[in-house]
């Protein structure tokens, strides 16, 4: 049986760091969780959502050209 010391969270968007208080109060109260550390959301984060929204829009445009 394999063994596990813990979960990374993903976050529906970026929150700002006061409005993410709640939710992060939240999952200290889950029984068994030691430590909440907030991951900051960088320049590189955007960058990749950009190039992301740029490649499903080009895959959604090709499959409409060839319907």
């Amino acid at each position: 049986m394999t063994r596990i010391k813990g979960f990374a969270v993903t976050l529906d968007q970026d929150y700002r760091d006061d409005d993410s208080e709640g939710i992060r109060h939240a999952l200290e109260m889950v029984k068994g969780v030691l430590s909440v550390e907030p991951i900051e959301a960088g320049i590189s984060d955007q960058m990749n959502r950009t190039r992301i929204r740029s490649e499903l829009g080009q895959k959604i445009l090709s499959m409409l050209g060839e319907a």
